[in-house]
């Protein structure tokens, strides 16, 4: 009896481990079901903020190209008229007179405006426009041993001339102010 009892209770440890070996099986299926559905929910949700950042993308890009143009009077060639009106630095005197070629032109990605002295390009401007206001920036390299800071604000603008005033900084320790007088160059 003892063997069969023994045989018995084998049979009986057997049929508890197969089930529980079959329930573990199937534990793991799902798991790996799981994880299946887990992956594919991610890459839908990449896909979703990828397509949310190429729409911002698409706007920014539709709102920089509104912006990137002068308006058709203001475009092109200008002749020049600085004068020097007030100053502390010993590298500008009151009355002197500058006069220069300033040319209003954009890449694609921003407003500028470059002046040239005779045929050579002196200086770039940074470039905004903004309610009927023209905002100009230039500044020299901060290692530069002579550090320049220029800002111009046109405010005046008529179809053939636009006015305002320019203010140079020199190293931070003296500025000069200067009149800023533009007419436009016929028949561009």
């Amino acid at each position: 009896m003892t063997k069969h009892s023994l045989l018995f209770v084998g049979i009986i440890l057997l049929l508890l481990y197969s089930c529980d070996n079959s329930k573990e099986q199937e534990l793991s299926l799902r798991e790996a079901d799981l994880n299946r559905r887990v992956q594919l929910f991610k890459a839908k949700e990449a896909e979703y903020f990828a397509l949310l950042k190429m729409r911002d993308s698409l706007q920014y890009q539709d709102s920089i190209v509104k912006i990137i143009a002068w308006p058709e009077g203001i475009a092109g060639l200008w002749n020049s008229r600085i004068v020097c009106v007030e100053t502390n630095c010993s590298d500008y005197i009151i009355g002197d007179i500058r006069n220069d070629l300033w040319e209003f032109t954009q890449d694609s990605t921003q407003l500028l405006v470059n002046v040239y002295n005779k045929k050579d390009l002196i200086r770039v401007y940074d470039s905004k426009y903004t309610n009927d206001q023209i905002a100009l920036h230039y500044a020299t390299d901060t290692t530069a041993q002579k550090f320049v800071n220029m800002n111009v604000y046109l405010s005046e603008i008529t179809p053939n001339k636009i006015s305002g005033y320019r203010t140079v900084s020199v190293n931070g320790r003296c500025t000069a102010k200067f009149t800023v007088e533009l007419n436009k160059i016929p028949n561009q």
